[in-house]
């Protein structure tokens, strides 16, 4: 069980109106960590000893405890073209790659925002990943996007990273692209485990129609555990268990201080209503597919954007599979080649595969099946990437 955080981060009282109403309450406030300074070691560059009564020698990157000599003809014009490709290759212009922040220090700048990979897995039941899930972080403010097996294990993880936006009892809004419960099994977790560990604000879920019913439903599956913690002696927050679950239409959904989020509705099988979600942050435009074919809205959605996440089944692997199987996975998601497509036609800076559907073939085929189409920036998420 968690200790209750004192720490308590500020809520923004500027969100829009939802276009249906849930349960209300009193947010809480909450004060951000202090983070901790690091050094990156890539800034640290070693000296070289100079010799006594001699010319120092040339700085290198290589061991400071080798007393190498300067070099000379052939080998220093060898070392002199190789510093002429690397400062070439720096003056080029790149579309962006995942980065390594100084967490402790970097994304706590006003208007920063982090892409945290919170869990990239599919049904399979994968133990390297958690179910699909992911989390915008702006200002130690998170909002995620569906909430699969292990999220709250996951955001704790990231926390313990340097990401202190993604401290268990901060969990307080999120989004949900669709009903499936490979995208939904860890609700129940988002709904409680955040309570106890010291959430004060009800937590907010945006998703499609079906939200409300699934929330009800969860909410009075624990009835005798919210009860006990709140009567019983665990100084629980009296409004943090409280969910308010709110069934939005295609567009504008949310707005606070740091972000504007719209919804766009994609195809992944009749019957029912799915969601990709566009957030539009102080630094950069982040789109996420959500589960897909191949479809318009996400291409005009993500037209010019800085980041798209995707899902992405391999064409290739999905040959070897059973003909159910392989009629199902063409027609409800989207295929490597097929994501090439999308990527032309939108150019985001970055493309970030998630919920991969390997289907037998390596992490590394994957992504140039997407590249054997698309010569821009592709990189396959795993859990706790940040970008």
């Amino acid at each position: 069980m968690c200790a209750k955080k004192t720490k308590k981060k500020s809520k923004s009282s500027g969100k829009a109106k939802p276009k249906a109403e849930g349960k209300s309450s009193k947010d809480a406030g909450k004060k951000k960590k202090p983070a901790k300074k690091s050094k990156s070691k890539s800034s640290e560059k070693p000296k070289a000893k100079p010799k006594s009564k001699a010319k120092p020698k040339p700085k290198t990157r290589s061991k400071p405890k080798t007393k190498a000599k300067p070099k000379t003809g052939a080998k220093a014009k060898s070392k002199s073209k190789q510093d002429s490709k690397k400062s070439a290759a720096a003056g080029r212009t790149k579309k962006p790659a995942p980065v390594s922040l100084d967490l402790s220090e970097t994304h706590r700048r006003d208007g920063y925002s982090l892409l945290v990979m919170l869990g990239t897995g599919t049904p399979g039941p994968d133990p390297n990943r958690s179910g699909p899930s992911l989390a915008i972080v702006v200002n130690d403010q998170p909002y995620l996007v569906d909430f699969g097996p292990g999220v709250v294990r996951r955001a704790a993880a990231a926390e313990q990273q340097g990401i202190y936006g993604l401290s268990p009892h901060l969990l307080d809004t999120a989004f949900l692209t669709h009903l499936h419960s490979d995208h939904t099994a860890g609700y129940a977790d988002l709904m409680l485990m955040p309570w106890v560990c010291g959430r004060e604000a009800p937590l907010e879920v945006y998703g499609p129609p079906g939200l409300k019913h699934m929330t009800d439903h969860l909410v009075q599956a624990y009835v005798a555990d919210i009860d006990q913690r709140l009567n019983g002696l665990e100084p629980a927050s009296k409004t943090g268990h409280e969910v308010r679950a709110f069934e939005v239409q295609p567009g504008k959904v949310y707005e606070d201080h740091n972000v504007e989020v719209h919804a766009f509705e994609v195809w992944h099988g009749d019957g029912w209503t799915c969601y990709g979600y566009k957030f539009i942050c102080p630094d950069r435009t982040i789109v996420v597919s959500g589960d897909t074919c191949k479809h318009e809205n996400v291409i005009e959605a993500a037209r010019g954007c800085d980041v798209l996440v995707h899902e992405v089944c391999s064409g290739e692997g999905v040959k070897w599979r059973s003909p159910e199987w392989r009629k199902y996975h063409s027609t409800y998601h989207t295929l490597g080649h097929e994501l090439a497509e999308i990527a032309n036609e939108a150019q985001p800076g970055l493309v970030v595969l998630t919920h991969q559907l390997h289907q037998g073939v390596s992490d590394s085929d994957l992504v140039r099946e997407v590249r054997s189409g698309y010569s821009g920036s592709v990189v396959s998420g795993k859990d706790l990437d940040v970008f």
